[in-house]
Order: structure tokens, then C-alpha cells, then sequence
């Protein structure tokens, strides 16, 4: 069965499309973990200033309970 220009015209779109998107959806997710990363950085060295015990003192005791 073969496919007439205007149907394989159709399915490029599509793809294409579908390609745009994913490429958006991407994008937003890796700005989500750009922020969320910033945000434990933070929380961390705030955890810092206000306890004395630095980052790695808080991830190892984190993970001794």
C-alpha cells in the first residue's frame, strides 16, 4: 500500500509535532529540577548557618536513623 504525498505530508507534520512538543516537555522538566536542586542547596547551607553542621554532617546522620 503506498502512501500519497498529501498522507506522507500529514505524517511529517505529525511527527514533527510530536517531536516539538516532547522537546518542550523536556525543557520544562529539566527547569524543574534546576529549581528544585537550588532550593535542597539552599535549605541545606540555611541548615548549615543555624545548626553548625555542614552539609555532608546532615546527609550522614540523615541516613544513620
Amino acid at each position: 500500500m503506498v502512501k500519497s504525498p498529501s498522507q506522507c505530508r500529514e505524517d511529517w507534520y505529525q511527527d514533527a509535532a510530536k517531536a516539538q512538543i516532547q522537546a518542550e516537555q523536556m525543557t520544562r522538566a529539566e527547569m524543574l529540577n534546576g529549581r528544585l536542586a537550588m532550593r535542597g542547596f539552599l535549605i541545606g547551607l540555611l541548615t548549615e548557618l543555624f545548626t553548625g553542621q555542614g552539609i555532608v554532617d546532615q546527609l550522614c546522620s540523615g541516613l544513620s536513623l
